[in-house]
Order: structure tokens, then C-alpha cells, then sequence
């Protein structure tokens, strides 16, 4: 069997793990996750309108990230190809993204109280956004790796 037939055959494998029923049940939960998520925290939204309004910033700012990974989830079970790798970098990105915007909270949370709660939630959220870079530079490098191995074929 020649190298490049062996390429061939791992990119193969590769591309079938990618539409796996384990990754489809995956993103299956997700969409589950996230617009059950969404859906509590709109109809609270709505229903309480006296809440003050930096609590209402931050409902309006989980209902966005809800909608975003409903969104993802939707595209990446909508799609019945290979994914190429590119479903997780989205994610690692709206990860680090949205994890930043937790860790923008906290920092916020500790000027403005000062508590031992706040300093909780600096210190987790400063541990999500590390997972969250490492989980997206995998993805790259997945990414990477992919793209060089159908570059190869070409």
C-alpha cells in the first residue's frame, strides 16, 4: 500500500469520526443545553420587568450566548459532511469569548463589592478561560493537522 493510500485511509477515518453518532449525540445535547438555558432565562427576563437595569445587561447578554450556541449547534448538525475541524474552533473562540466576558463580570464583581463571593468568581472564571484558550488551541491545531493532510492529497 502506497503512503499516499494510507493518507487517504486516515483522513477517511478522521472525516467518519467527525459525523460519529457519539459527536452527533454531543451536539445534540448542547442544542438541548442551550436552549433550555435560553428559554429560562428569556421568559424571566420578560416576566420581570422591575428588575434593575445591570440585571437586565446580563440577561440580555445570556440570552445572546444562549442563541449563539443554539446557533452552532444548529449549523453543525444541519451539516452532513465532515466538519473539517472547523465546528470546534467556533467554539473554542465563543468559549474564550464569552469566558472573557465572565471574567470581565467578576473583575467588575470584586471593584465593585469586594467580597469573598466575588473573588470566587474571578478566580473560577480566570480557570474557564484558561480551559477555554487550551480547548481552542487543540482545535487549531486539529485544524492545522487536517488542512496539511488534505493539502497532501490535493
Amino acid at each position: 500500500m502506497s503512503p499516499q493510500m494510507k493518507s487517504f485511509q486516515d483522513v477517511r477515518q478522521l472525516a467518519g469520526a467527525e459525523l460519529s453518532l457519539h459527536a452527533r449525540i454531543g451536539y445534540v445535547a448542547l442544542l438541548l443545553a442551550a436552549a433550555g438555558m435560553t428559554v429560562v432565562i428569556a421568559s424571566l427576563w420578560l416576566t420581570e420587568p422591575a428588575l434593575p437595569v445591570r440585571t437586565q445587561w446580563a440577561f440580555g447578554a445570556m440570552v445572546l450566548i444562549g442563541v449563539s450556541w443554539v446557533s452552532l449547534t444548529a449549523w453543525a448538525l444541519r451539516a452532513r459532511r465532515p466538519l473539517f475541524a472547523r465546528d470546534r474552533v467556533i467554539a473554542g473562540s465563543m468559549a474564550v469569548t464569552f469566558t472573557s466576558l465572565f471574567l470581565a463580570g467578576g473583575i467588575a464583581g470584586v471593584a465593585m463589592a469586594g467580597n469573598a463571593a466575588s473573588y470566587g468568581v474571578l478566580v473560577s472564571g480566570g480557570v474557564m478561560l484558561a480551559v477555554a484558550f487550551r480547548i481552542r488551541a487543540r482545535a487549531r491545531h486539529r485544524f492545522v493537522d487536517l488542512a496539511a493532510r488534505r493539502a497532501a492529497l490535493s
